[in-house]
């Protein structure tokens, strides 16, 4: 079965994360190919994974652009398909693994004659996406892609609302390398040096671990530690990806407005989340609009650490409340400091909590069942 992959960044998202795992799976020629250069390259590089970057030039068209936007990329599309598809030539499938990815895909594959299979990491719902981008990622789909890929029951549904057709659909969750995330009692040692080196050994400590954008919902965390007793701190990890600076010097500036800033570090983009995971009491997920998975939850239980999540879009389908973590109404920091400050105040019950969810997200998000039910699914396209 040989496979080729299209994605359009160049930056570690969790979809990218996601494809470097499927694409390590496969002992058979594969191919990725890259819509941007960037560090998703020199990662899948240090992998040994092929990869290949399509375009000097990323396309410039962005979720919440229009029919004008995208008019004007079409000088550059048109020979981005046209390479895409005489690369597709060599292989038995394209494999889309992002929107603009489908876009170049799409027309690949009918150029190609290659079949099209499209994992939808993505909510498509006006939360995510313009009127446009939305009418054109289901047209693409439903016309062309003989299988979709769903990360979850919820971007399933939202694809499905927007006019997608059901029976294309597959739910994979994503998987995790369980051997990435030692036990926890292999991370006490290392816990306590990082928070020393952090100046944070007495405190209590909240992590945030995404990419600095406004609908990750950082300013809700920071809401939140106002109404917060001062021993309660928080770490942010992650940085700006996609032109979202501005966001970043608005967090910042709240920080200083509400007198944090001996409460907060900002650690940027980091790539050992487990160490910086151990160093955490609690992990907070405040995404303001549906996620389509969560990584960062599972990763949260796979490090026996306490998570408390929005409650919308795939979230819901990965926590269990009072059983495996906490859901909280996105947007309401009132709430989010409630819980914080419940499990700050009961750190026995809290760790039981984080203990089941560790032994539960080992069952469920094993990476080698996940990669096997892709394989699978695309076994079953490729002899049909």
């Amino acid at each position: 079965m040989k496979l080729f992959f299209i994605d359009q960044s160049g930056n570690l998202g969790g979809a990218e994360l996601c494809l470097a795992d499927i694409a390590q799976s496969f002992e058979t020629p594969v191919l990725i190919g890259l819509l941007q250069d960037g560090p998703f390259r020199e990662r899948l590089e240090s992998l040994q994974v092929p990869v290949q970057v399509l375009t000097k030039q990323a396309l410039q068209v962005r979720k919440e652009s229009g029919l004008a936007a995208g008019l004007k990329s079409l000088q550059q599309l048109i020979p981005l398909i046209q390479k895409a598809a005489r690369t597709a030539a060599d292989y038995d499938a394209i494999y889309a693994n992002t929107p603009k990815a489908l876009v170049v895909g799409a027309l690949a594959s009918a150029l190609s004659r290659r079949p099209l299979v499209y994992h939808l990491h993505d909510i498509i719902a006006p939360e995510h996406f313009s009127k446009t981008n939305r009418q054109l990622l289901i047209f693409l789909a439903n016309r062309f892609a003989r299988l979709v890929i769903a990360n979850s029951n919820a971007s399933k549904a939202a694809f499905i609302e927007a006019g997608g057709q059901a029976d294309k659909v597959e739910v994979v969750y994503n998987g995790f390398d369980l051997d990435a995330y030692p036990v926890a009692v292999a991370l006490e040692e290392p816990r306590a040096a990082l928070r020393q080196e952090l100046g944070l050994s007495n405190r209590f400590v909240v992590g945030h671990f995404s990419r600095l954008a406004p609908w990750k919902g950082q300013h809700i965390l920071l809401e939140a530690l106002t109404h917060l007793p001062e021993d309660v701190v928080a770490l942010f990890v992650g940085d700006a990806l996609f032109g979202e600076d501005a966001y970043v010097e608005a967090l910042h500036q709240q920080v200083k407005d509400q007198g944090l800033s001996d409460r907060i570090r900002f650690l940027g983009f980091q790539s050992d989340i487990p160490r910086l995971m151990a160093a955490c009491d609690l992990v907070a997920h405040t995404s303001t609009a549906p996620e389509p998975f969560g990584r960062v939850i599972v990763e949260a239980m796979l490090c026996a650490r306490p998570v408390i999540a929005a409650a919308a879009g795939g979230a819901v389908e990965l926590v269990e409340p009072g059983q495996t973590g906490w859901l909280c109404p996105p947007g309401d920091a009132d709430k989010l400091a409630a819980l914080i400050l419940s499990c700050r105040d009961q750190p026995e019950f809290t760790q039981a909590v984080a203990q089941r969810a560790d032994q539960t997200a080992r069952q469920r998000f094993n990476l080698t069942e996940t990669n096997q039910q892709i394989r699978s699914h695309l076994q079953a396209l490729l002899e049909r």
